[in-house]
């Protein structure tokens, strides 16, 4: 099964995991299995049209899925997708 390794930040609402494992043929279904599993993630990844936050990176295998076929991306058992916050910042 693929693993999604949950940032530090996300981890109270997903029952403090660091890593799932879910069921999944592509990294939609994928999240859809995390927020099924953690209902209170789906506010924090997704806005109320049921998008992707635009400040929310998913990564399979240190590959951005924006550059791959976004949610479509075929995973895999042994895949590794991570959820990257975009922070701001500066002075």
């Amino acid at each position: 099964m693929p693993k999604i390794n949950i940032p530090t930040p996300l981890r109270q609402y997903a029952g403090k995991q660091a890593a799932v494992d879910v069921k999944a043929a592509t990294i939609g279904e994928a999240l859809a299995a995390l927020v099924a599993g953690h209902p209170d993630l789906r506010r924090h990844l997704y806005t109320g049209e049921g998008k992707l936050r635009a400040f929310v990176n998913v990564y399979l295998n240190d590959e951005d899925v924006r550059y791959l076929q976004k949610d479509a991306t075929a995973v895999t058992d042994g895949d590794s997708i991570s959820i990257v916050p975009s922070i701001a910042g500066g002075l």
